[in-house]
């Protein structure tokens, strides 16, 4: 699993598109469906904590786990400037720990699709069911494999801003379902100075039936699955989506540690 480095300093410059504030509001609406309006909540794959930082200002404490130091670090920045209370830790999320069990777990813009060994996804699962109280949540995202194949496999994609430009060439392989994104930055550093930065990223497609084998084999339950920001089931043209997931095995009353 590759970490942002780089790309980390311009991650939110360039990902002003993404409206996190209605992402938010939808995965909130889910987990208040299912009785989750407060309490301790972890984000998997926080990055820079725009989300974080949403769901703590709408009440839930708050902790974030990312692989990028470079990340957290800006994310850590947010949380300086907005006071909210919340943990970042430095972890892969293959191998995460935590201090005690949380009400939900949440993993989205695609943090998920970097597992790209399905035993890698089957043990992070487990490490979640691991980690939550009884019955908790765990809700996530996925690129689909429409996505890869269709939108964004052999593409490019390339944006030029006044302090810093990137160009993002994608490569999708069919067969072994891997998307292959290559970043070349360049980012001002004086006035007449542009520094190259390069990184490679590797991204797997899962269908919904190996999500779902996954999932049991991870020893939790499924919940449900749906077509990205709707309660409807996914399509065979869904970019993206989302999928609920319930722990299962302890007793209520047990927590873990």
């Amino acid at each position: 699993m590759e970490a942002y480095t780089s790309f980390a300093a311009v991650y939110d410059m360039f990902m002003d598109n993404i409206p996190y504030e209605e992402w938010a509001a939808y995965l909130i609406s889910l987990l208040k469906e299912h009785g989750i309006d407060d309490g301790l909540v972890l984000d998997l794959g926080c990055g820079t904590g725009s989300l974080t930082e949403i769901l703590a200002r709408e009440g839930y404490d708050m902790t974030g786990i990312d692989i990028s130091p470079d990340m957290l670090q800006i994310a850590m920045e947010k949380r300086a400037e907005s006071g909210h209370d919340i943990l970042y830790l430095l972890q892969d999320m293959r191998e995460f720990e935590l201090y005690g069990t949380v009400r939900a777990i949440v993993s989205i813009c695609d943090s998920m699709n970097y597992l790209f060994e399905p035993g890698d996804l089957v043990q992070t699962l487990r490490l979640v069911n691991n980690y939550l109280d009884p019955e908790g949540l765990f809700i996530f995202d996925l690129n689909t494999e429409y996505k890869y194949r269709e939108i964004l496999g052999e593409s490019t994609i390339a944006e030029d801003r006044e302090e810093s430009s990137f160009i993002w060439d994608n490569s999708y392989d069919e067969e072994e379902r891997i998307n292959e994104y290559s970043l070349s930055l360049f980012i001002r550093e004086k006035e007449d100075l542009y520094r190259k930065y390069q990184e490679t990223h590797y991204q797997r497609a899962y269908t919904l039936n190996e999500v779902r084998d996954a999932i049991r084999q991870a020893g939790m339950e499924f919940v449900a699955a749906y077509d990205a920001f709707t309660r409807n089931a996914p399509r065979e043209d869904s970019e993206r989506i989302y999928v609920i997931a319930r722990e299962r095995g302890k007793s209520s009353g047990e927590n873990q540690n």
